[in-house]
Protein backbone atom coordinates (compact mmCIF):
# COMPACT_ATOMS: atom_id res chain seq x y z
CA UNK A 1 0.00 0.00 0.00
CA UNK A 2 1.49 3.58 -0.89
CA UNK A 3 1.00 5.80 2.27
CA UNK A 4 3.59 8.35 0.87
CA UNK A 5 6.61 9.72 -0.50
CA UNK A 6 9.51 7.51 -0.53
CA UNK A 7 12.12 8.92 1.66
CA UNK A 8 15.99 8.43 -1.09
CA UNK A 9 18.35 10.68 -2.24
CA UNK A 10 17.09 11.97 -5.84
CA UNK A 11 19.60 12.28 -8.58
CA UNK A 12 17.88 15.39 -9.08
CA UNK A 13 18.62 16.98 -6.30
CA UNK A 14 22.15 18.36 -6.94
CA UNK A 15 23.94 20.85 -9.01
CA UNK A 16 25.18 19.00 -11.82
CA UNK A 17 22.98 16.81 -14.52
CA UNK A 18 23.67 14.41 -17.31
CA UNK A 19 22.02 15.43 -20.73
CA UNK A 20 22.13 11.88 -21.63
CA UNK A 21 21.19 10.22 -18.70
CA UNK A 22 18.22 12.42 -18.25
CA UNK A 23 16.79 11.71 -22.22
CA UNK A 24 16.97 8.09 -21.68
CA UNK A 25 15.26 8.55 -17.68
CA UNK A 26 12.56 10.83 -19.47
CA UNK A 27 11.96 8.70 -22.45
CA UNK A 28 11.85 5.67 -20.72
CA UNK A 29 9.02 6.95 -18.21
CA UNK A 30 7.10 8.17 -21.47
CA UNK A 31 7.25 4.51 -23.31
CA UNK A 32 6.23 2.64 -20.24
CA UNK A 33 3.50 5.26 -19.61
CA UNK A 34 1.97 4.82 -22.87
CA UNK A 35 2.52 1.03 -22.72
CA UNK A 36 0.59 1.00 -19.88
CA UNK A 37 -2.27 3.28 -21.05
CA UNK A 38 -2.07 0.24 -23.59
CA UNK A 39 -1.91 -2.59 -21.58
CA UNK A 40 -5.15 -1.07 -19.68
CA UNK A 41 -7.00 -0.57 -22.34
CA UNK A 42 -7.60 -4.69 -23.32
CA UNK A 43 -9.96 -6.29 -22.15
CA UNK A 44 -8.19 -9.07 -22.16
CA UNK A 45 -5.70 -8.02 -19.79
CA UNK A 46 -8.18 -7.64 -16.74
CA UNK A 47 -8.33 -11.77 -15.02
CA UNK A 48 -12.43 -12.52 -14.91
CA UNK A 49 -13.72 -9.87 -17.41
CA UNK A 50 -12.88 -6.03 -16.98
CA UNK A 51 -14.93 -3.91 -14.75
CA UNK A 52 -15.71 -0.47 -13.99
CA UNK A 53 -14.55 -1.93 -10.40
CA UNK A 54 -11.07 -2.97 -11.90
CA UNK A 55 -10.59 0.12 -14.41
CA UNK A 56 -10.79 2.25 -11.30
CA UNK A 57 -8.05 0.06 -8.90
CA UNK A 58 -5.96 -0.50 -11.97
CA UNK A 59 -5.84 3.66 -12.96
CA UNK A 60 -5.24 4.01 -8.94
CA UNK A 61 -1.81 2.18 -9.27
CA UNK A 62 -0.81 3.27 -12.18
CA UNK A 63 -1.38 7.02 -10.75
CA UNK A 64 0.40 6.35 -8.19
CA UNK A 65 3.36 4.96 -10.41
CA UNK A 66 3.09 8.03 -12.01
CA UNK A 67 2.80 10.55 -9.26
CA UNK A 68 6.48 8.45 -8.37
CA UNK A 69 8.36 8.62 -11.34
CA UNK A 70 7.52 12.68 -11.85
CA UNK A 71 9.05 13.07 -8.43
CA UNK A 72 12.14 10.86 -9.36
CA UNK A 73 12.39 13.00 -12.44
CA UNK A 74 12.43 16.23 -10.45
CA UNK A 75 11.52 20.15 -10.51
CA UNK A 76 10.12 20.13 -14.13
CA UNK A 77 7.79 17.08 -14.18
CA UNK A 78 6.55 18.39 -11.11
CA UNK A 79 6.09 21.36 -11.87
CA UNK A 80 4.13 19.67 -15.15
CA UNK A 81 2.21 17.63 -12.59
CA UNK A 82 1.14 20.60 -10.82
CA UNK A 83 -0.41 21.79 -14.03
CA UNK A 84 -2.09 19.09 -14.54
CA UNK A 85 -3.01 18.27 -11.09
CA UNK A 86 -6.84 19.56 -12.27
CA UNK A 87 -6.90 18.72 -15.78
CA UNK A 88 -9.79 16.45 -15.45
CA UNK A 89 -10.50 17.09 -19.56
CA UNK A 90 -7.23 15.39 -20.25
CA UNK A 91 -6.73 12.81 -17.65
CA UNK A 92 -9.18 10.93 -15.42
CA UNK A 93 -10.18 11.48 -12.02
CA UNK A 94 -7.81 8.68 -10.69
CA UNK A 95 -4.84 10.91 -12.02
CA UNK A 96 -5.55 13.82 -10.99
CA UNK A 97 -6.41 12.96 -7.26
CA UNK A 98 -2.79 11.32 -7.22
CA UNK A 99 -1.25 14.29 -9.09
CA UNK A 100 -2.48 16.75 -6.76
CA UNK A 101 -0.39 15.09 -3.93
CA UNK A 102 2.42 17.22 -5.98
CA UNK A 103 1.17 20.44 -4.50
CA UNK A 104 2.88 20.44 -1.06
CA UNK A 105 5.07 18.02 -0.31
CA UNK A 106 8.30 17.16 -1.81
CA UNK A 107 11.87 16.57 -0.89
CA UNK A 108 13.92 19.63 1.03
CA UNK A 109 18.19 20.31 0.23
CA UNK A 110 20.16 20.52 2.78
CA UNK A 111 21.08 23.92 4.78
CA UNK A 112 24.50 23.79 3.32
CA UNK A 113 23.26 24.79 -0.13
CA UNK A 114 20.65 27.33 1.10
CA UNK A 115 23.65 28.89 2.81
CA UNK A 116 26.08 28.81 0.26
CA UNK A 117 23.25 30.13 -2.48
CA UNK A 118 21.98 32.85 -0.06
CA UNK A 119 25.39 34.28 0.22
CA UNK A 120 26.56 33.14 -3.32
CA UNK A 121 23.56 35.66 -4.47
CA UNK A 122 23.45 38.51 -1.23
CA UNK A 123 27.45 38.79 -1.52
CA UNK A 124 27.39 38.19 2.86
CA UNK A 125 27.70 35.58 5.50
CA UNK A 126 24.32 34.60 6.90
CA UNK A 127 24.93 36.37 10.29
CA UNK A 128 25.31 39.53 8.55
CA UNK A 129 22.20 39.40 7.12
CA UNK A 130 20.12 37.95 9.72
CA UNK A 131 19.70 37.71 13.63
CA UNK A 132 18.70 33.83 13.50
CA UNK A 133 17.87 31.87 10.49
CA UNK A 134 16.11 28.52 11.05
CA UNK A 135 17.92 25.35 9.38
CA UNK A 136 14.24 23.46 8.73
CA UNK A 137 12.34 25.19 5.69
CA UNK A 138 8.88 25.42 6.85
CA UNK A 139 7.75 24.46 2.99
CA UNK A 140 9.50 22.66 0.30
CA UNK A 141 8.20 23.48 -2.95
CA UNK A 142 8.80 22.05 -6.48
CA UNK A 143 11.24 24.77 -7.21
CA UNK A 144 12.54 26.10 -3.77
CA UNK A 145 11.98 25.86 -0.15
CA UNK A 146 11.25 28.63 2.38
CA UNK A 147 12.58 29.43 5.70
CA UNK A 148 11.93 31.84 8.61
CA UNK A 149 14.22 34.39 9.94
CA UNK A 150 14.62 37.72 11.49
CA UNK A 151 16.48 40.47 10.63
CA UNK A 152 18.90 42.83 12.25
CA UNK A 153 16.26 45.85 12.08
CA UNK A 154 13.68 42.91 14.15
CA UNK A 155 10.97 42.17 11.02
CA UNK A 156 10.25 38.42 10.88
CA UNK A 157 10.39 37.11 7.15
CA UNK A 158 10.78 34.28 5.44
CA UNK A 159 13.45 33.91 2.47
CA UNK A 160 12.59 31.62 -0.47
CA UNK A 161 16.02 29.46 -1.62
CA UNK A 162 15.77 28.44 -5.36
CA UNK A 163 16.88 24.88 -5.64
CA UNK A 164 20.59 24.65 -7.10
CA UNK A 165 21.08 23.91 -10.22
CA UNK A 166 17.65 24.51 -11.44
CA UNK A 167 18.24 26.61 -14.83
CA UNK A 168 20.54 23.75 -16.62
CA UNK A 169 17.73 21.45 -15.00
CA UNK A 170 15.39 23.21 -16.98
CA UNK A 171 17.16 23.24 -20.09
CA UNK A 172 18.02 20.10 -20.84
CA UNK A 173 14.32 18.83 -19.45
CA UNK A 174 12.36 21.17 -21.73
CA UNK A 175 14.55 20.26 -25.19
CA UNK A 176 13.58 16.35 -24.37
CA UNK A 177 10.03 17.57 -23.40
CA UNK A 178 9.45 19.42 -26.57
CA UNK A 179 9.97 16.28 -29.01
CA UNK A 180 7.46 14.59 -26.61
CA UNK A 181 4.83 17.37 -26.58
CA UNK A 182 5.76 16.90 -30.80
CA UNK A 183 4.63 13.35 -30.60
CA UNK A 184 1.71 14.20 -28.61
CA UNK A 185 0.63 16.84 -31.02
CA UNK A 186 0.63 14.53 -33.78
CA UNK A 187 -1.28 11.62 -32.16
CA UNK A 188 -4.31 11.28 -33.97
CA UNK A 189 -6.34 10.56 -30.93
CA UNK A 190 -4.56 12.64 -28.46
CA UNK A 191 -3.40 15.63 -30.46
CA UNK A 192 -7.05 16.10 -31.98
CA UNK A 193 -8.24 19.76 -30.48
CA UNK A 194 -5.55 20.08 -28.06
CA UNK A 195 -2.80 22.55 -28.18
CA UNK A 196 0.18 20.34 -26.49
CA UNK A 197 2.37 22.83 -28.25
CA UNK A 198 0.87 26.09 -27.00
CA UNK A 199 0.21 24.39 -23.82
CA UNK A 200 3.93 23.42 -23.63
CA UNK A 201 5.33 26.81 -24.70
CA UNK A 202 3.23 28.15 -21.77
CA UNK A 203 4.54 26.10 -19.22
CA UNK A 204 7.91 27.25 -20.95
CA UNK A 205 7.32 30.88 -20.06
CA UNK A 206 5.54 30.47 -16.64
CA UNK A 207 8.85 28.04 -15.51
CA UNK A 208 11.80 30.33 -16.80
CA UNK A 209 9.23 33.70 -15.04
CA UNK A 210 8.48 31.59 -11.92
CA UNK A 211 12.47 30.68 -12.07
CA UNK A 212 13.42 34.49 -11.66
CA UNK A 213 12.59 35.51 -8.33
CA UNK A 214 13.16 39.66 -9.08
CA UNK A 215 9.94 39.02 -11.21
CA UNK A 216 8.15 37.12 -8.30
CA UNK A 217 8.86 40.12 -6.63
CA UNK A 218 7.47 42.42 -8.90
CA UNK A 219 4.28 40.50 -9.24
CA UNK A 220 3.85 40.59 -5.38
CA UNK A 221 4.02 44.35 -5.46
CA UNK A 222 1.91 44.72 -8.28
CA UNK A 223 -0.60 42.39 -6.56
CA UNK A 224 -0.75 44.21 -3.13
CA UNK A 225 -1.25 47.71 -5.07
CA UNK A 226 -4.36 45.67 -7.13
CA UNK A 227 -5.85 45.72 -3.47
CA UNK A 228 -4.91 47.97 -1.46
CA UNK A 229 -8.38 49.38 -1.23
CA UNK A 230 -9.17 45.47 0.22
CA UNK A 231 -8.76 45.43 3.70
CA UNK A 232 -9.92 41.39 3.81
CA UNK A 233 -6.69 41.03 1.33
CA UNK A 234 -3.38 40.67 2.79
CA UNK A 235 -0.39 40.35 0.25
CA UNK A 236 3.18 40.24 1.83
CA UNK A 237 5.70 42.76 1.37
CA UNK A 238 9.31 42.30 -0.23
CA UNK A 239 12.07 43.19 0.86
CA UNK A 240 14.49 44.19 -1.72
CA UNK A 241 17.76 44.49 -0.24
CA UNK A 242 17.50 40.77 0.60
CA UNK A 243 15.94 39.77 -2.65
CA UNK A 244 17.85 38.86 -6.09
CA UNK A 245 17.28 36.39 -9.02
CA UNK A 246 17.46 33.45 -6.78
CA UNK A 247 16.61 34.88 -3.27
CA UNK A 248 13.10 36.16 -2.39
CA UNK A 249 12.79 38.10 1.08
CA UNK A 250 9.25 38.78 2.28
CA UNK A 251 7.44 39.63 5.31
CA UNK A 252 5.90 36.53 7.09
CA UNK A 253 2.24 36.55 7.40
CA UNK A 254 0.92 33.10 8.81
CA UNK A 255 -2.43 31.82 8.34
CA UNK A 256 -4.64 29.27 8.34
CA UNK A 257 -4.64 26.75 4.87
CA UNK A 258 -7.96 27.52 3.61
CA UNK A 259 -8.31 24.03 2.96
CA UNK A 260 -8.02 23.19 6.78
CA UNK A 261 -11.86 23.84 7.02
CA UNK A 262 -11.89 22.28 10.94
CA UNK A 263 -9.38 24.84 11.80
CA UNK A 264 -11.10 27.23 10.32
CA UNK A 265 -14.68 26.73 12.16
CA UNK A 266 -12.28 26.24 15.49
CA UNK A 267 -10.98 29.95 14.85
CA UNK A 268 -14.07 31.20 14.75
CA UNK A 269 -13.98 32.55 10.51
CA UNK A 270 -17.13 32.30 8.77
CA UNK A 271 -16.90 29.60 5.78
CA UNK A 272 -18.84 30.93 3.89
CA UNK A 273 -17.71 34.78 4.02
CA UNK A 274 -14.13 33.37 3.08
CA UNK A 275 -15.68 31.19 0.29
CA UNK A 276 -17.37 34.34 -1.47
CA UNK A 277 -14.78 36.38 -0.74
CA UNK A 278 -11.83 33.87 -2.46
CA UNK A 279 -14.33 34.05 -5.74
CA UNK A 280 -14.91 37.83 -5.59
CA UNK A 281 -10.99 38.13 -5.05
CA UNK A 282 -10.09 36.07 -8.14
CA UNK A 283 -12.79 37.75 -10.16
CA UNK A 284 -11.56 40.62 -9.58
CA UNK A 285 -8.31 39.87 -10.33
CA UNK A 286 -9.41 38.32 -14.27
CA UNK A 287 -12.09 40.87 -14.83
CA UNK A 288 -11.07 44.05 -13.34
CA UNK A 289 -7.18 43.76 -12.85
CA UNK A 290 -6.16 41.64 -15.54
CA UNK A 291 -3.63 40.65 -13.87
CA UNK A 292 -4.38 37.66 -11.73
CA UNK A 293 -2.78 34.21 -9.51
CA UNK A 294 -2.21 31.65 -12.31
CA UNK A 295 -2.19 28.71 -9.46
CA UNK A 296 -4.71 29.64 -7.07
CA UNK A 297 -4.36 25.71 -5.51
CA UNK A 298 -4.88 25.87 -1.65
CA UNK A 299 -1.44 25.83 -0.85
CA UNK A 300 -0.83 29.01 -1.95
CA UNK A 301 -4.25 30.88 -0.29
CA UNK A 302 -4.73 30.99 3.78
CA UNK A 303 -6.49 32.73 6.11
CA UNK A 304 -5.37 35.22 8.83
CA UNK A 305 -7.23 34.67 12.12
CA UNK A 306 -9.06 38.12 11.40
CA UNK A 307 -10.64 36.05 8.58
CA UNK A 308 -8.47 37.96 5.62
CA UNK A 309 -7.36 36.00 3.09
CA UNK A 310 -3.34 36.04 2.45
CA UNK A 311 -1.92 35.02 -0.65
CA UNK A 312 1.15 33.31 -1.10
CA UNK A 313 3.07 32.29 -4.46
CA UNK A 314 3.61 35.05 -6.47
CA UNK A 315 5.84 33.50 -9.57
CA UNK A 316 3.11 31.81 -11.60
CA UNK A 317 0.57 34.73 -12.97
CA UNK A 318 -1.34 36.05 -15.87
CA UNK A 319 -2.33 38.67 -17.48
CA UNK A 320 -5.09 38.94 -19.80
CA UNK A 321 -6.41 41.74 -22.17
CA UNK A 322 -9.99 43.96 -21.49
CA UNK A 323 -11.24 42.01 -25.02
CA UNK A 324 -9.93 38.57 -24.01
CA UNK A 325 -12.11 38.88 -20.31
CA UNK A 326 -15.00 40.40 -22.30
CA UNK A 327 -15.05 37.57 -24.96
CA UNK A 328 -14.72 35.05 -22.15
CA UNK A 329 -17.44 35.76 -20.05
CA UNK A 330 -19.40 35.58 -23.41
CA UNK A 331 -18.65 32.58 -24.04
CA UNK A 332 -19.73 31.15 -20.35
CA UNK A 333 -22.63 33.29 -20.79
CA UNK A 334 -23.76 31.61 -23.98
CA UNK A 335 -23.40 28.46 -22.70
CA UNK A 336 -25.45 29.33 -19.85
CA UNK A 337 -28.21 30.50 -21.91
CA UNK A 338 -27.80 27.78 -24.83
CA UNK A 339 -26.81 30.65 -27.38
CA UNK A 340 -24.84 28.62 -29.76
CA UNK A 341 -24.06 31.45 -31.64
CA UNK A 342 -22.63 33.78 -28.86
CA UNK A 343 -20.40 30.50 -28.06
CA UNK A 344 -18.83 30.16 -31.40
CA UNK A 345 -18.33 33.98 -32.24
CA UNK A 346 -16.63 34.25 -28.39
CA UNK A 347 -14.66 31.46 -29.08
CA UNK A 348 -13.46 32.70 -32.66
CA UNK A 349 -13.14 36.20 -30.84
CA UNK A 350 -10.51 33.68 -28.19
CA UNK A 351 -8.47 32.16 -30.94
CA UNK A 352 -9.91 29.38 -29.41
CA UNK A 353 -11.95 28.31 -32.75
CA UNK A 354 -10.60 28.29 -35.94
CA UNK A 355 -13.11 29.38 -38.44
CA UNK A 356 -14.40 27.08 -41.81
CA UNK A 357 -15.45 27.95 -45.50
CA UNK A 358 -19.02 26.26 -43.75
CA UNK A 359 -19.58 26.55 -39.86
CA UNK A 360 -22.55 24.93 -39.92
CA UNK A 361 -21.63 21.05 -38.57
CA UNK A 362 -19.84 23.25 -35.59
CA UNK A 363 -22.92 25.58 -34.70
CA UNK A 364 -25.05 22.48 -34.92
CA UNK A 365 -22.42 20.45 -32.63
CA UNK A 366 -22.44 23.07 -30.48
CA UNK A 367 -26.08 23.29 -30.14
CA UNK A 368 -26.75 19.46 -29.72
CA UNK A 369 -24.43 20.06 -26.75
CA UNK A 370 -25.86 22.93 -25.13
CA UNK A 371 -29.71 21.83 -25.72
CA UNK A 372 -28.38 18.16 -24.16
CA UNK A 373 -26.08 18.95 -21.32
CA UNK A 374 -26.84 22.26 -19.87
CA UNK A 375 -30.08 21.88 -18.89
CA UNK A 376 -29.88 24.12 -15.36
CA UNK A 377 -30.38 27.76 -14.82
CA UNK A 378 -27.55 29.54 -14.91
CA UNK A 379 -27.14 30.20 -11.27
CA UNK A 380 -27.19 26.63 -10.78
CA UNK A 381 -24.64 26.19 -13.75
CA UNK A 382 -21.25 24.37 -12.41
CA UNK A 383 -17.73 26.42 -13.78
CA UNK A 384 -16.29 22.65 -13.99
CA UNK A 385 -19.17 20.78 -16.24
CA UNK A 386 -19.00 24.17 -18.26
CA UNK A 387 -15.15 23.80 -18.69
CA UNK A 388 -15.66 19.67 -19.42
CA UNK A 389 -18.97 20.90 -21.92
CA UNK A 390 -16.49 23.07 -23.98
CA UNK A 391 -13.78 20.21 -23.96
CA UNK A 392 -16.72 17.99 -24.95
CA UNK A 393 -17.58 19.86 -27.70
CA UNK A 394 -13.92 20.38 -29.09
CA UNK A 395 -13.85 17.08 -29.65
CA UNK A 396 -13.56 16.42 -33.14
CA UNK A 397 -14.26 20.01 -34.43
CA UNK A 398 -11.65 22.62 -35.51
CA UNK A 399 -11.27 23.66 -31.67
CA UNK A 400 -7.73 24.66 -30.68
CA UNK A 401 -8.00 25.73 -26.88
CA UNK A 402 -5.49 28.39 -26.08
CA UNK A 403 -3.30 27.31 -23.42
CA UNK A 404 -4.18 30.96 -21.26
CA UNK A 405 -7.63 30.08 -21.97
CA UNK A 406 -6.75 26.61 -20.04
CA UNK A 407 -5.04 28.05 -17.26
CA UNK A 408 -8.23 30.24 -16.73
CA UNK A 409 -10.73 27.50 -16.99
CA UNK A 410 -8.66 25.65 -14.42
CA UNK A 411 -8.36 28.06 -11.51
CA UNK A 412 -11.96 28.84 -12.25
CA UNK A 413 -12.66 24.99 -11.03
CA UNK A 414 -10.15 25.11 -8.53
CA UNK A 415 -11.79 28.05 -6.56
CA UNK A 416 -15.10 26.69 -7.40
CA UNK A 417 -14.02 23.42 -5.45
CA UNK A 418 -12.32 25.39 -2.48
CA UNK A 419 -15.51 27.40 -2.65
CA UNK A 420 -17.58 23.99 -1.95
CA UNK A 421 -15.33 22.52 0.71
CA UNK A 422 -15.95 25.40 2.77
CA UNK A 423 -19.42 26.25 1.91
CA UNK A 424 -21.73 23.41 0.37
CA UNK A 425 -24.24 25.57 -1.21
CA UNK A 426 -21.19 28.04 -2.63
CA UNK A 427 -21.92 28.69 -6.32
CA UNK A 428 -19.07 30.42 -8.05
CA UNK A 429 -21.45 31.32 -11.18
CA UNK A 430 -23.80 32.93 -8.74
CA UNK A 431 -20.77 35.07 -7.59
CA UNK A 432 -19.61 35.99 -10.77
CA UNK A 433 -22.59 37.28 -12.17
CA UNK A 434 -22.39 41.11 -11.10
CA UNK A 435 -19.07 41.12 -12.03
CA UNK A 436 -19.82 39.92 -15.86
CA UNK A 437 -23.01 42.09 -15.69
CA UNK A 438 -20.48 45.18 -14.66
CA UNK A 439 -17.84 44.08 -17.56
CA UNK A 440 -20.85 43.52 -20.48
CA UNK A 441 -22.32 47.08 -19.84
CA UNK A 442 -19.19 49.04 -19.09
CA UNK A 443 -19.95 49.68 -15.68
CA UNK A 444 -23.00 51.25 -16.33
CA UNK A 445 -24.68 48.92 -13.91
CA UNK A 446 -28.22 48.90 -15.70
CA UNK A 447 -30.69 47.39 -13.19
CA UNK A 448 -34.53 47.78 -12.66
CA UNK A 449 -37.69 46.64 -15.42
CA UNK A 450 -36.60 43.34 -17.04
CA UNK A 451 -38.13 44.70 -20.27
CA UNK A 452 -36.12 47.93 -19.90
CA UNK A 453 -32.99 45.63 -19.41
CA UNK A 454 -33.49 43.58 -22.49
CA UNK A 455 -34.49 46.57 -24.93
CA UNK A 456 -31.26 48.05 -23.60
CA UNK A 457 -29.39 44.81 -24.14
CA UNK A 458 -30.75 43.89 -27.79
CA UNK A 459 -30.36 47.64 -28.98
CA UNK A 460 -26.77 47.32 -27.78
CA UNK A 461 -26.38 44.17 -29.60
CA UNK A 462 -28.00 45.98 -32.89
CA UNK A 463 -25.88 48.90 -32.11
CA UNK A 464 -22.50 46.63 -31.93
CA UNK A 465 -23.43 44.50 -34.94
CA UNK A 466 -24.25 47.91 -36.81
CA UNK A 467 -20.94 49.36 -36.16
CA UNK A 468 -19.63 45.93 -36.26
CA UNK A 469 -19.77 45.67 -40.33
CA UNK A 470 -17.83 47.74 -41.67
CA UNK A 471 -14.66 45.90 -39.99
CA UNK A 472 -16.82 42.42 -41.35
CA UNK A 473 -17.33 44.07 -44.82
CA UNK A 474 -13.35 45.11 -44.87
CA UNK A 475 -12.32 41.52 -43.81
CA UNK A 476 -14.22 40.66 -46.37
CA UNK A 477 -12.59 42.08 -49.43
CA UNK A 478 -9.21 41.57 -47.74
CA UNK A 479 -10.06 37.24 -47.78
CA UNK A 480 -11.32 37.69 -51.42
CA UNK A 481 -7.58 39.59 -52.51
CA UNK A 482 -5.65 37.14 -50.77
CA UNK A 483 -7.96 33.89 -52.04
CA UNK A 484 -8.94 33.03 -48.87
CA UNK A 485 -12.74 32.82 -50.07
CA UNK A 486 -14.09 30.70 -52.46
CA UNK A 487 -17.57 31.26 -54.55
CA UNK A 488 -19.23 28.43 -55.83
CA UNK A 489 -21.88 29.07 -58.52
CA UNK A 490 -23.96 26.52 -60.12
CA UNK A 491 -25.04 27.04 -63.94
CA UNK A 492 -27.67 23.94 -64.68
CA UNK A 493 -26.66 24.80 -68.28
CA UNK A 494 -22.99 24.47 -68.18
CA UNK A 495 -22.85 21.64 -65.86
CA UNK A 496 -25.57 19.52 -68.84
CA UNK A 497 -22.84 20.68 -71.45
CA UNK A 498 -19.84 19.84 -69.76
CA UNK A 499 -21.23 16.47 -68.54
CA UNK A 500 -21.95 15.59 -72.47
CA UNK A 501 -18.31 16.98 -73.23
CA UNK A 502 -16.80 14.48 -70.57
CA UNK A 503 -19.29 11.17 -71.97
CA UNK A 504 -18.24 12.20 -75.41
CA UNK A 505 -14.79 11.83 -74.89
CA UNK A 506 -15.53 8.87 -72.97
CA UNK A 507 -17.23 7.38 -75.80
CA UNK A 508 -14.04 8.85 -78.11
CA UNK A 509 -11.94 6.25 -75.44
CA UNK A 510 -14.03 3.66 -75.86
CA UNK A 511 -14.06 3.38 -79.86
CA UNK A 512 -10.44 3.45 -79.92
CA UNK A 513 -10.43 0.49 -77.25
CA UNK A 514 -12.79 -1.54 -79.66
CA UNK A 515 -10.64 -0.87 -82.51
CA UNK A 516 -7.52 -2.25 -81.00
CA UNK A 517 -9.02 -5.32 -79.59
CA UNK A 518 -11.01 -5.96 -83.04
CA UNK A 519 -7.84 -5.56 -84.83
CA UNK A 520 -6.04 -7.73 -82.55
CA UNK A 521 -8.36 -10.37 -82.86
CA UNK A 522 -7.87 -10.76 -86.68
CA UNK A 523 -4.34 -10.54 -86.36
CA UNK A 524 -4.35 -13.36 -84.01
CA UNK A 525 -7.13 -15.80 -86.00
CA UNK A 526 -4.90 -14.92 -89.18
CA UNK A 527 -1.93 -16.50 -87.61
CA UNK A 528 -3.77 -19.44 -86.22
CA UNK A 529 -4.03 -18.45 -82.54
CA UNK A 530 -7.50 -19.14 -82.09
CA UNK A 531 -7.61 -18.68 -78.02
CA UNK A 532 -5.70 -15.35 -77.91
CA UNK A 533 -7.95 -14.30 -80.71
CA UNK A 534 -11.69 -15.45 -79.09
CA UNK A 535 -10.06 -13.71 -75.91
CA UNK A 536 -9.19 -10.23 -77.59
CA UNK A 537 -12.65 -10.31 -79.62
CA UNK A 538 -14.57 -10.96 -76.17
CA UNK A 539 -12.90 -7.80 -74.52
CA UNK A 540 -13.70 -6.19 -77.28
CA UNK A 541 -17.21 -7.01 -77.39
CA UNK A 542 -17.52 -5.70 -73.69
CA UNK A 543 -16.29 -2.31 -74.22
CA UNK A 544 -18.21 -2.27 -76.78
CA UNK A 545 -21.78 -2.73 -74.79
CA UNK A 546 -20.30 0.07 -72.25
CA UNK A 547 -20.46 2.27 -75.48
CA UNK A 548 -23.81 1.25 -76.83
CA UNK A 549 -24.90 2.11 -73.31
CA UNK A 550 -22.87 5.23 -73.05
CA UNK A 551 -24.59 6.25 -76.68
CA UNK A 552 -28.03 5.66 -75.02
CA UNK A 553 -27.47 8.17 -71.64
CA UNK A 554 -25.87 10.87 -74.24
CA UNK A 555 -29.40 10.63 -76.01
CA UNK A 556 -31.59 10.39 -73.02
CA UNK A 557 -29.88 13.26 -71.79
CA UNK A 558 -30.08 15.69 -74.96
CA UNK A 559 -33.65 14.73 -75.23
CA UNK A 560 -34.10 16.09 -71.92
CA UNK A 561 -32.45 19.61 -71.99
Amino acid sequence: METGYREKSYRWNRENYSSKRRFVDIWLFVIRLLAGFWYNNKSWSYSGGVTDAKRSARRKRQAIWIRNKLLDLGPTFIKVGQLFSTRADLFPSEYVEELAKLQDKVPAFSYAQVETIIEQELGKKLPELFTSFEPIPIAAASLGQVHKAQLHSGEIVVVKVQRPGLRKLFEIDLKILRGITQYFQNHPKWGRGRDWIGIYEECCRILWEEIEYINEGRNADTFRRNFRAYDWVKVPRVYWRYTSSRVLTLEYVPGIKISHYEALEAAGIDRKLVARQGAEAYLQQLLNDGFFHADPHPGNIAVSPEGSLIFYDFGMMGQIKTGVREQLMKTLFGIAQKDAQQVIDSLVALGALVPTDDMGPVRRSVQYMLDHFMDKPFENQSVAAISDDLYEIAYDQPFRFPATFTFVMRAFSTLEGVGKGLDPEFNFMEVARPFAMDLMTNGNGIEGNSFLNELGRQAAQVGSTAFGLPRRLEDTLEKLERGDIRVRVRSIETERLLRRQSNLQLGTNYTIIISAFTLSATLLLVNHYIWLAIIAAAIAAVVGVALVRLLIRIDRYDRMY
